[in-house]
């Protein structure tokens, strides 16, 4: 059996290492660091616990990408805060003043423990985890993340490709493959990811600015989805009168959401041909490569035994 290579949502752990800690978690200049701490714990567990072979922590180098927006406008328009000064037009995502800049603390940690990090220009970390999962060929892929969407990326083959949903904490991570995914969401297990995706569309998600088709739930998005297939064949099943497939009541809704099913699939479905760039060699180092700038580091902010913790689990 090969060791995994993980696939790690980054924003996804700091958000929730912020909140599950009290910023009264300082650095001796006063600065909070309860996200950093957090997320080398959680780091350390997650490396103990599964023993990767290769490591990946991906970014978001647009968290509101473009070609989204443009297919969707209402998508994360919810979570601007106001328009930041690096260019006219631009929007920037309202994160907790005292998360913010934490978060280059964490990337430096990353760079001196030599764990590589990912990001895409233009796109989100989810587009950077399924453009690595859908690629690799050698290693099953575990995806380790609090977000819902990236059940659409487990698959058997050419790799398995699993997801760790950490949407209860690290400690209660749940793992999805198709089979745990289709018997969760009464999905078709042969395209139990894809399904999800389509599924994910007509039942929309109001924390990422998705309407979904009115009066379209959960366990009804599923029927449809197993029943007819994809979003597009239900928007052809649509221009189909003699298509018994669709029930009465379900075709009025759809016929009424025919131009948000018409762009969701691209908002939804993740980029897996995102250009993906990473900052090193993905390989999880058995050491340190930095180790004096480590420990430098865990001084400078306090970072006491979470940094003694990932370094052992390194080891």
């Amino acid at each position: 059996m090969r060791t995994p290579l993980v696939l790690l949502d980054s924003a996804s752990l700091w958000f929730r290492a912020f909140y599950a800690l009290p910023e009264s978690m300082t650095a001796p200049d006063g600065t909070p660091v309860n996200a950093v701490r957090g997320f080398a714990d959680m780091i350390a567990k997650i490396i103990t616990d599964r023993r990767p072979s290769r490591f990946v922590a991906c970014l978001d180098a647009d968290w509101r990408p473009a070609f989204r927006v443009e297919a969707l406008p209402s998508y994360k328009a919810h979570r601007v805060a106001e328009a930041v000064t690096s260019g006219p037009g631009a929007d920037a995502e309202e994160v907790p003043d005292t998360l913010t800049p934490q978060v280059p603390v964490i990337l430096e940690l990353l760079d001196a423990l030599g764990i590589a990090t990912a990001e895409a220009a233009g796109y989100e970390a989810d587009d950077v985890i399924g453009a690595l999962a859908t690629a690799e060929d050698r290693d099953p892929v575990e995806v380790v993340t609090g977000d819902r969407d990236l059940f659409q990326l487990v698959r058997e083959e050419p790799t398995p490709v699993r997801v760790m949903y950490t949407g209860k904490g690290i400690a209660k991570a749940e793992f999805f493959g198709p089979e745990e995914l289709a018997a969760r969401y009464g999905l078709p297990v042969d395209r139990a990811g894809a399904a999800y995706a389509d599924m994910a569309a007509l039942r929309g998600d109001p924390s990422d600015g998705l309407p979904g088709v009115a009066g379209i739930g959960e366990k009804t998005a599923a029927g449809l989805i197993t029943a007819v297939g994809s979003v597009e064949d239900l928007l052809a099943a649509l221009d189909d009168p003699a298509d018994t497939r669709i029930p009465t009541r379900s075709r009025g809704k759809l016929e009424a959401a025919r131009e948000y099913l018409a762009v969701a699939p691209k908002v939804v479905r993740v980029a897996v041909d995102a250009p993906v760039s990473l900052d090193r060699d993905d390989v999880l180092p058995s050491a340190p490569v930095d180790l004096d700038r480590v420990r430098a580091l865990q001084e400078q902010w306090g970072l006491s035994r979470s940094v003694d913790r990932l370094v052992a689990a390194l080891g």
